[in-house]
């Protein structure tokens, strides 16, 4: 089988420099390109320099000229930038990983609309072992459906813009789901001042921003006389290379659709 051609949008970031060390370290891919803003200082480098191992692969800013070259460009950088790649995106033909976060409610409608034309797995977190959390979080919501209120509470580096976190957020879809609420219309962010008391039905969210945190996430289920906390720690962000690069594989042939990591991991 030949090797997936990558290219990486914001490769010089600390993301985009753990997604080439995932693909260098792949045998059944090879980087085709790395992406970066026209005004980078990084452009014209040596990819793999950011991560040690030179690949000849030299950073550029011409979108086009990467997809021409590329089965599928993986996007973990804004809303604004992943927005103008789908474009891109769509008028090579290229597959889709987005690791992105923060998106509108337009901006989603952007990428569904786009995968009926390409195929992009569109996902808060890549991370097996978050999507893991996810499935458990729904066991758990279902068991503990009474007397138990709920906090979802997640961490992560002061360089972080979007809050809370959209793995934070899609736990708190999870949950809501299984209980048969509307996130939108339960969930709280962040409390201050007389509050008065906790109604029943709210779901919090905590956020805390600080240091080099790669990403912290805890759902606490509070009852009386008890707690269950359901906990993803990330030690580095290679897990989210990783996954993408699964999800990657799993879209192999086929020619559009918008899947998520439930679908990669065949947790449907």
């Amino acid at each position: 089988m030949e090797k997936i051609r990558y290219a990486i949008a914001g490769s010089a970031g600390r993301m985009g420099r753990t997604l080439i060390e995932a693909v260098q370290q792949d045998p059944e891919a090879t980087l085709a390109a790395a992406l970066e803003h026209s005004a980078s200082p990084f452009l014209g480098r040596d990819a793999g320099e950011l991560v040690g191992a030179p690949c000849g692969i030299k950073i550029g800013a011409d979108v086009d000229a990467a997809l021409a070259v590329s089965d599928c460009l993986i996007d973990f950088t804004r809303p604004e930038g992943t927005l103008q790649h789908i474009e891109a995106c769509k008028r090579h033909k290229v597959a889709m990983v987005i690791g992105t976060t923060g998106f509108s409610a337009e901006g989603k409608a952007v990428i569904a609309e786009a995968s009926r034309t390409i195929p992009i797995v569109f996902a808060p977190n890549m991370a097996v072992g978050v999507n893991a959390v996810f499935r458990l979080l729904d066991v758990a919501a279902r068991i503990l459906n009474q007397g138990y209120d709920i906090e979802v509470i997640e961490a992560h580096h002061r360089h972080k813009v979007d809050a809370p976190s959209g793995t934070a957020l899609r736990m708190g879809e999870v949950v809501a789901k299984a209980l048969g609420r509307d996130l939108a219309e339960c969930a709280v962010y962040g409390r201050e001042g007389h509050t008065g008391e906790r109604p029943a039905p709210q779901i919090g969210f905590s956020t805390i921003r600080g240091g080099d945190i790669v990403g912290d996430h805890t759902v606490l289920f509070a009852g009386g006389g008890e707690r269950i906390e359901i906990t993803h720690k990330s030690a580095s962000r290679m897990p989210y290379a990783q996954g993408a690069l699964r999800a990657a594989r799993f879209m192999r042939g086929r020619g559009s659709g918008l899947f998520d990591m439930q679908d990669v991991l065949g947790l449907r």
